[in-house]
């Protein structure tokens, strides 16, 4: 069991002090959907940034090198084209003050049969071996990027961080072994960790195999959506700035050794995000109804206090604001350039 320390208002002040001051820090998975926005607001805070990443994704490179694109023109920023296996990852760590480990293989339905591998390699081993390394590079915090998957059919909801995971996905179960490393590197080597779980991000740049990304493809090109089960399963969606806030604010509290559910405040169904999308887009949505997939959970539900009291945190963007926003940029990027 961790023990929780009592912030009072002069470690509060001084935490605010420490967060605005410029820190040398380090992303995996910086590329991606979540690591790339985040690289942009901690350049915003003043942060010297490294990326890191590797390209393995199962989606076009071409769709992370954009992402790219914007934080390249900062000289703040650079980058390092590294695989965590099997790369020496002291040069890009050294002077780190803080390491944000987002990088992973995503994707629920994919980690079945043959990719599992995949998933163990990308998910497990490479963060055992940036563990590793961290153990002999002196820093101040490491925030890993956890997963709502750890949960899979949770027992109550909204659904408190000391719930007994159950993933129902091979993907969840090694988002949960790498979680379980993290926090063993803590207790034995001192390793500053803080694990935060990410519930079902969503806005710009989301990965093109998640919901709301196919879903606005395929009301665009006239296809038929692709629902899952009866669309009355729920999730907790959250919107992809609000998760970025809370990572930062995980490396700043003292909250070492702890564990963060990060969601949006409200969970929803599937029906609903559709019939919301349909409003905004003004498009009327065909479907098609496949059966329920092996590992989707039927509901997932935040609860959110623990980050509320610790970190200060709140979730800011509604769904429909957060879907307004990644509709007028996906319809942005449609247009021809």
């Amino acid at each position: 069991m961790w023990i929780t320390v009592a912030i009072d208002h002069r470690c509060t002040a001084l935490l605010s002090a420490v967060a605005s001051q410029s820190q040398r820090t380090v992303v995996t998975g910086a590329a991606g959907f979540i690591g790339s926005h985040l690289c942009e607001r901690l350049l915003a805070l003043g942060h010297q940034v490294v990326g890191v990443d590797s390209f393995t994704d199962y989606y076009d490179r071409s769709r992370k090198e954009e992402n790219l694109a914007g934080l390249k023109a900062s000289p703040d920023f650079s980058f390092e084209e590294l695989d965590l296996v099997d790369a020496d990852l002291r040069p890009a760590l050294r002077g780190a003050e803080v390491v944000y480990h987002l990088a992973g293989q995503p994707g629920v339905r994919p980690s079945w049969g043959e990719q599992f591998d995949r998933y163990v390699r990308d998910n497990i081993l490479a963060t055992q071996r940036l563990l590793e390394t961290l153990k002999e590079t002196p820093i101040d915090r490491l925030v890993f990027a956890g997963s709502s998957s750890v949960y899979g059919d949770a027992e109550m909801f909204p659904t408190k961080e000391s719930s007994l995971p159950r993933p129902v996905s091979p993907y969840g179960v090694t988002k949960l072994a790498a979680e379980h490393l993290a926090l063993l590197y803590a207790k034995n080597f001192g390793l500053p960790v803080v694990s935060v779980r990410y519930f079902t991000v969503y806005g710009p740049r989301q990965r093109p195999d998640m919901a709301f990304a196919r879903f606005m493809h395929a009301l665009v090109d006239g296809d038929p959506i692709e629902v899952f089960g009866d669309g009355e399963q729920t999730r907790e969606f959250t919107y992809v700035s609000d998760a970025v806030e809370g990572t930062i604010k995980a490396a700043t509290a003292d909250v070492a050794g702890q564990i963060f559910n990060l969601g949006g405040g409200s969970r929803v169904t599937v029906n609903r995000v559709l019939a919301t999308l349909e409003d905004i887009s003004q498009i009327k949505a065909k479907r098609k109804t496949l059966p329920a997939a092996p590992g989707d959970p039927r509901h997932t539900g935040a609860s959110i206090n623990l980050a509320r009291e610790r970190l200060g945190w709140e979730p800011r963007v509604s769904l429909r604001e957060g879907l307004t926003k990644q509709w007028e940029w996906f319809r942005a990027e449609r247009r021809p350039h």
